[in-house]
């Protein structure tokens, strides 16, 4: 218990030093009134539905307790600090809903199934948005740099390369065609990064790791063996993944207000030239 507790405290901690509470209101500006931001549907929803699926174990009888975690969807819609903090309300409520779960297990749910995989997340995001970053500036240099065959010398008269000059002239003159850029070609597979990469694997990956090391810190789902349980948090993790994976899909097409780690100019608008 003292180790959920002191993961939770400096999580908290580093959250309201932070400050995300400034995310939910957009301040006035020029011809704009001060006005909500949009973060407040995925809030709103993840402290009506998420309490209640933490707390379904302790509902009723289960002969494998196991729970979806849904910190990486959190952490997706609204960044790590204020997820930090809304998933401690959550355990917090998960906790008054059902009287069968205690206060130690509710800081237990909300270090392993909270904190830990959202803090997971958020690394994982920052080396995915690092790599992107790279592959930009990498190919920018790259279509900046002379192409193969694009200035070729002619050949002296009578020489032995008269007869390939032709065929060398062609290549130049294919190579002088408008071409797409390379970043352009890699355009949809940016945005595939962060739904398949960070949304879905990136999910079954934090997940997984968070059920491993709460089991090897002691919360081992009761009447279960070991080797079961991994069986268990794995096949969860990946159902976890999933649904992120689907709902991050979803918001990226319909909704990309709602997911604060979404950045157009990341993943949709090519580097400048």
């Amino acid at each position: 218990m003292l180790l959920e507790a002191t993961l939770v405290t400096l999580a908290v901690l580093v959250a309201l030093w932070l400050a995300p509470w400034r995310m939910l209101v957009w301040p006035a500006g020029a011809g704009r009134e001060r006005t909500l931001s949009p973060l407040i549907s995925p809030l709103l929803a993840t402290l009506v539905l998420l309490p209640w699926v933490w707390a379904l174990p302790t509902l009723h009888a289960m002969p494998l307790q196991l729970q979806w975690s849904g910190a990486c969807l959190v952490v997706l819609m609204l960044g790590w600090p204020l997820a930090v903090l809304t998933l401690v309300a959550v355990g917090v409520l998960a906790c008054w809903f059902s009287p069968a779960m205690g206060w130690a297990q509710a800081l237990g749910t909300i270090a392993w199934l909270g904190v830990v995989p959202a803090t997971f997340a958020l690394l994982l995001g920052a080396l995915i948005r690092r790599y992107l970053g790279a592959c930009r500036t990498l190919g920018v240099e790259s279509e900046n740099a002379p192409q193969r065959d694009q200035f070729l010398p002619d050949s002296p008269p009578h020489s032995g390369a008269m007869g390939q000059e032709d065929g060398k002239k062609w290549v130049a003159a294919a190579h002088s065609q408008p071409t797409i850029p390379k970043s352009d070609r890699l355009l949809g597979a940016w945005i595939f990064v962060y739904v398949l990469g960070r949304a879905f694997l990136g999910t079954v990956l934090c997940v997984f790791v968070s059920a491993m090391l709460a089991q090897w810190s002691g919360h081992t789902l009761p009447g279960v063996d070991e080797g079961l349980s991994l069986v268990g948090h794995w096949l969860m993790a990946w159902g976890d993944g999933f649904i992120t994976g689907m709902f991050a899909a979803i918001f990226v097409a319909f909704k990309p207000e709602w997911l604060a780690t979404w950045s157009d100019k990341l993943y949709l608008h090519p580097p400048p030239r």
